[in-house]
């Protein structure tokens, strides 16, 4: 298709890495705040002191890398929990109903999105392994099938994860005190004092309007691919075996400890109790943390892999897929206190709130979102910097928050579809390529934004 092959050479030649465009717009939002927000009666010499004071202090914000690292932990633990052995098992069995093209691409489609909407680094990996193993399944028994249609499937969970569990904007926001932390140093008291405490999970993920969105999404999509996969010519498959390698030698007594299923699976349970016991109350009322997410896929994990030998070389293995957040999601933050402490964010609230109303703020917040994701790939680094322009244009304008929230969220994920970025995993386990993908990922993303767009219309 001409227009994917444009779109990839456009990433391809024109778009720099994430880490050099969180530095161009850490540049620009510099540039712009000494422009838009100087005082008249400071000197540029003085504001551009300032100004690298408000970087540093969103860059080192306490409660700002404490969301950094459980965002880091919810990526790495659902990779481990995807490559231990029954989840793995269970991928297997579900190839086994996959016999063309068209029920393969529907079944990877929808399971990658439940598994998704219940964790993002899981449905990430999930939906790469599975996708590469219907393709070593096909080869292993003759079956003629589109192998591209596959791997897109594998990668329609990240179109809905932000609207799921553990996305970053409705998990944070679930924590006390986070939404005003954002724009304590706004200095907009009348906007400060309409923020609450926290907004829960009964009324953003599991709001009955989030679940219908996501069901018709789901349904919708799943069939979408069914329909693309009966008009999909077969494409040639050669792949080896993709296999983990959670092998462990025991030669010492320390390293029997290490490889003791009884130790792992009795300090799983020791978590698993813990977790029950701190976080009943929580779950009941909806109040879905990071913390609480983080804290049941660890127990989980090492129980799954039956020994800390073989969590820790899946740990060893999944790591890497934190190196842009590591280094990303503080610079980030800096741009957000930039833009908080200067003022920034209030200007840029007042200007949407000048062309907006309550009912087109939401679609307004859904399209920037989509934007902003091409150019910050992350849903928690955008919530960071988005985050506070959102909240304050919604509470000048009457719009409720969740909904406003959930738009942004919205937004961000689904043009995942089009930005290759988190593709990067699913591309390197699948050996497909971006050009190879595109084509059917675009597809859906047409297709679910005007689901998406309608929601929040008749919501």
């Amino acid at each position: 298709m001409r227009v994917t092959k444009i779109i990839e050479n456009v990433f391809k030649n024109y778009l720099p890495s994430p880490l050099t465009i969180a530095i161009l717009l850490t540049l620009f939002t510099f540039g712009l705040a000494l422009l838009l927000t100087k005082p008249i009666e400071s000197s540029i010499l003085d504001y551009s002191t300032s100004i690298l004071q408000f970087w540093q202090d969103g860059i080192w914000s306490d409660s700002l890398l404490v969301f950094a690292y459980q965002m880091m932990l919810i990526l790495v633990l659902g990779h481990v929990l995807v490559l231990s052995k029954p989840i793995s098992n269970l991928i297997l069995k579900a190839t086994n109903f996959c016999t063309n093209t068209a029920n393969s691409a529907a079944i990877v489609a929808f399971f990658t999105m439940i598994v998704a909407f219940f964790n993002w680094g899981l449905g990430l990996i999930f939906g790469a392994l599975l996708a590469r193993k219907v393709a070593e399944h096909a080869q292993r028994n003759n079956i003629a099938i589109n192998y591209p249609i596959i791997g897109a499937a594998g990668y329609l969970g990240l179109m809905v994860w932000h609207g799921g569990i553990s996305g970053s904007a409705p998990i944070k926001i679930n924590e006390d005190g986070h939404i005003k932390s954002l724009l304590q140093n706004s200095g907009n008291e009348s906007i400060l004092s309409q923020i609450p405490a926290n907004i829960t999970y009964a009324e953003t993920i599991f709001s009955w309007w989030n679940l219908l969105i996501f069901t018709i999404v789901l349904l919708v999509i799943t069939m979408l691919f069914y329909n693309l996969g009966k008009k999909a010519k077969p494409t040639k498959i050669e792949l080896s075996e993709y296999k983990f390698s959670g092998d462990e030698e025991v030669n010492t007594k320390s390293e029997k400890l290490d490889s003791s299923k009884v130790l792992a699976i009795s300090f799983g349970l020791i978590i698993m109790i813990a977790f029950a016991y701190s976080y009943a109350s929580d779950i009941t009322a909806l109040k879905i943390t990071p913390n609480l997410i983080n804290f049941f896929m660890l127990g989980l994990g090492i129980i799954l892999h039956g020994s800390f030998k073989k969590f820790g070389n899946a740990v060893h293995e999944s790591i890497t897929d934190i190196s842009g957040i590591l280094v990303q999601f503080p610079l980030y933050f800096g741009i957000m206190g930039i833009m908080n402490q200067s003022g920034l964010v209030t200007q840029i609230s007042d200007f949407f709130v000048s062309i907006s109303n309550a009912t087109t703020l939401p679609i307004f917040t859904f399209f920037s979102a989509g934007l902003v994701n091409i150019f910050v790939p992350s849903g928690g680094g955008q919530w960071v910097v988005q985050g506070p322009i959102v909240v304050e244009s919604a509470l000048q304008l009457g719009v409720p928050l969740p909904k406003a929230i959930m738009a942004l969220s919205y937004g961000d994920q689904i043009t995942n579809m089009l930005q290759p970025f988190w593709a990067l995993p699913l591309l390197g386990i699948t050996k497909l390529k971006a050009k190879e993908i595109l084509p059917y990922t675009l597809i859906a993303m047409v297709v679910a934004s005007v689901i998406y767009i309608l929601g929040l219309l008749l919501i």
